[in-house]
């Protein structure tokens, strides 16, 4: 009986090995999957140029074209984030006095202590994780042998990934080789999309953050803008807590600006979440909140900040193996 879903068993123990790594080879997996998700990031650029050019020299320019324009994107950063960020740091006991004088933290001893209590876990959240977010961004180029192991792969990927796929795809029986490549392609078509898409949605959040601040003339807006951004790599739960944390510190200004901060973010959540997320992303991913918060707070409690991050593309993995394997056994009765 087992021979019938052998495939579907093979399926299951390739990719429970494949996730295991993330226990057991922590260093392999973060280095495998970035250069992956820069791989799918990277190629439909390396597709047009391969028409004009062999495939190896088009992957070779468009990687270095990328790693140009990651060092000048964060060289222009810093010069305003890093003294602004400090400046922040620096502030926070003055802002913390502040919002101890606001009227409603004096109606009652216990409502006191509690949004007291709140607070100093928000901001220290907030800081954690927005340092945390940054320190991965970092760490990858202060780690120069994981920094050039990263690029060798992803070169190699973006020259070989389709012989590479197919090798894999022929490991497989053969009267299944279609089922499990048109599985490979729907996992990489959905982490493609994902990757894409919260790249964009990042900057576009980041940006309409930043503009708002500055238009207000509200202090640290690079600060909430890069809080705001970074935030939407953890769907759900980032954007709602960078929405409180905005919200609570813009009200040390005046409790008007609190407010229209609150009104700002909640039509900025909305229109990401209903619009823009929506547009971008389809259906591909097609999970329920419920199983992002679930996948997310998993994956920090095991990782960290890189568990939240990579979280929802193991979840997607996880759900379309289990779509295609349910599939399978439904196509066997039937028959």
């Amino acid at each position: 009986m087992w021979l019938k879903y052998r495939t579907s068993i093979f399926v299951g123990i390739s990719f429970s090995l494949l996730f295991s790594m993330l226990w057991f080879f922590q260093s392999l997996a973060f280095i495998s999957f970035i250069s992956l998700l820069l791989t799918l990031l990277l190629r439909s650029s390396v597709e047009r140029l391969t028409k004009k050019m062999p495939r190896s020299l088009a992957s070779g320019i468009i990687l270095l074209t990328f790693i140009a324009a990651v060092i000048t994107f964060l060289g222009m950063v810093s010069k305003t984030f890093v003294p602004t960020f400090a400046a922040f740091i620096a502030d926070i006991p003055r802002i913390s006095s502040t919002l101890q004088d606001l009227p409603i933290f004096h109606i009652s001893d216990f409502i006191t202590q509690e949004i007291e209590s709140l607070l100093k876990e928000m901001t220290a959240f907030s800081i954690s994780a927005l340092t945390s977010s940054l320190s991965i961004i970092f760490s990858i180029f202060s780690k120069f042998i994981d920094l050039v192991i990263i690029l060798f792969v992803t070169f190699y990927l973006l020259k070989d990934g389709e012989e590479i796929k197919n090798y894999m795809v022929g490991l497989f029986p053969r009267k299944d080789n279609s089922r499990i490549l048109s599985l490979f392609n729907d996992i990489l078509e959905a982490l493609r999309t994902y990757i894409r898409s919260q790249i964009t949605i990042c900057f576009i959040t980041g940006i309409i953050v930043f503009l708002y601040f500055t238009i207000r003339d509200l202090p640290y807006a690079s600060v909430f803008a890069a809080v705001s951004g970074i935030s939407e790599f953890v769907p759900v739960v980032g954007p709602t807590l960078a929405s409180a944390f905005g919200t609570i510190l813009t009200t040390t200004q005046s409790p008007v600006y609190g407010a229209q901060t609150l009104i700002f973010y909640i039509i900025l959540t909305q229109v990401n979440h209903n619009i823009i997320y929506p547009y971008l992303i389809g259906k591909s991913l097609n999970l329920h909140p419920v199983a992002i918060i679930l996948s997310i707070i998993f994956g920090g409690e095991l990782h960290g900040a890189i568990g939240m991050f990579l979280a929802v593309p193991c979840m997607v993995i996880i759900k379309l193996v289990v779509e295609d394997i349910c599939k399978d056994r439904h196509n066997i009765i039937t028959k």
